[in-house]
């Protein structure tokens, strides 16, 4: 008696969300999916394709168009972590442990989501972080993505491996874009790519600190496995750096000889101190997650911090940026800005880091997706989307400006 009525149960609840599936509150809102993970089990919802950029309803209705037109390992490598995934995971599901605290009676009508970093304007608190090779996502790559940026008045953070020039990225942006840079254990290599950007008019370095180890992709590997495509003449295979990079955009005039790796498992603070001294940019490390790190960060005269674990990619602490935030905050207590990235994908993701003491925040695999679905509008879509989201949610909380964000705002769940 007891199995038929939780089944009468689970039958009831099933046809209850397939009704919501179907209505125009809920279709493509990632409401749905959700529930149907945690109640439904196998009985997923279809997912209709979205057609054009203007269709989507959210940033992750560009992700299933993406993938259906990249290579497959291209889309794995996009969508790994590190081991099991669990830290790319935790980066989401940390925006669950905290809650939006609404006020009421507030003049909503005009919310201003202007701020400044570095003195800099910002029409609003969302950059594009830096994504490597964008050209397999599209023909334009960073500079689709630049253009995209440029409509939405956002600021670009432009990888090391960039598919195109720093140049050519920063005339389509028709502005400075920062530059990230993967520092090794070769001090000629980060000082020639560090001039070249600084030569090109960027305001920022972003050193990427969480790189130094050796990663576990698992889930890239078995897209690679699935992946029938001949990639021998982009990935040579057993490649030395001088072979892999020689023709990438930011590397040419590169001494690679005798590079062996140019992965960082040397970099100490004794870099920080040299950088600074060899360029006049702004020295921002990406990578920051703990408040030691951060008062380091001080101590040694760094600018600024982007408090990021790679997209859940560099390791497998399971802990979400997101959670990592508020003791760097305590730590540099407003003296240099804090940006964060990690599994941003709604508004109020984005509101929530502001309450809890960002001044910005930087998306990725979003913006990435829309560039593999669209191009260009892709990007300016999805960019559209979270700024027309984050306006929202500022509404809903009752707040006019970027400056009455803080922690009255939020509680832990």
């Amino acid at each position: 008696m007891s199995d038929n009525k939780n089944k009468s149960n689970l039958e009831n609840r099933r046809q209850f969300l397939h009704f919501l599936a179907s209505t125009p509150v809920f279709a493509g809102s990632g409401v749905i999916p959700f529930l149907s993970e945690k109640l439904l089990a196998a009985d997923a919802l279809p997912v209709e394709m979205i057609k054009a950029a203007e269709d989507a309803l959210n940033v992750f209705d560009f992700e299933p168009v993406a993938k259906s037109r990249l290579f497959p390992a291209h889309y794995g490598y996009t969508v790994s972590g590190t081991d099991s995934n669990e830290t790319l995971l935790a980066n989401r599901d940390g925006f669950n442990r905290f809650r939006i605290r609404a006020r009421r009676m507030v003049d909503i009508r005009n919310p201003d989501t202007s701020t400044s970093i570095f003195g800099i304007p910002w029409d609003n608190p969302i950059a594009l972080a830096p994504v490597g090779g964008q050209g397999k996502y599209h023909s334009e790559g960073e500079v689709a993505s630049a253009r995209g940026a440029r409509a939405g008045g956002h600021t670009q953070i432009l990888s090391t491996q960039t598919s195109q020039t720093v140049e050519d990225v920063t005339a389509a942006r028709g502005a400075p874009v920062w530059f990230q840079l993967y520092p090794s254990n070769h001090w000629h290599i980060a000082e020639g790519l560090t001039k070249r950007a600084e030569q090109a008019g960027c305001p920022v370095v972003a050193v990427t600190v969480d790189r130094a180890a050796p990663r576990n992709m698992e889930t890239f590997q078995r897209y690679v496995r699935a992946d029938t495509t001949d990639c021998s003449q982009c990935h040579i295979p057993n490649a030395t750096p001088e072979e892999r990079l020689k023709d990438r955009a930011m590397w040419t005039g590169i001494d690679l000889s005798g590079v062996e790796s140019t992965q960082a498992s040397g970099l100490t603070w004794d870099f920080v101190e040299r950088l600074k001294s060899s360029t006049s940019m702004q020295v921002v490390l990406k990578g920051i997650v703990t408040a030691e790190d951060a008062r380091l960060c001080l101590q040694h005269g760094v600018d600024g911090i982007i408090v990021s674990n790679h997209g859940g990619r560099s390791e497998a602490s399971g802990r979400s940026t997101i959670e990592s935030l508020p003791e760097i905050v305590a730590s540099v207590r407003g003296r240099i800005p804090i940006l964060i990235d990690g599994g941003f994908r709604r508004g109020s993701d984005i509101f929530k880091a502001l309450a809890l003491g960002a001044d910005a925040v930087c998306i990725g695999r979003p913006y990435v997706f829309g560039l593999g679905a669209f191009g260009q509008a892709g990007v300016e879509k999805v960019l559209s989307i979270l700024r027309a989201e984050f306006r929202r949610v500022m509404q809903e909380a009752g707040v006019v400006s970027i400056g009455q964000i803080n922690t009255d705002y939020i509680e832990k769940a």
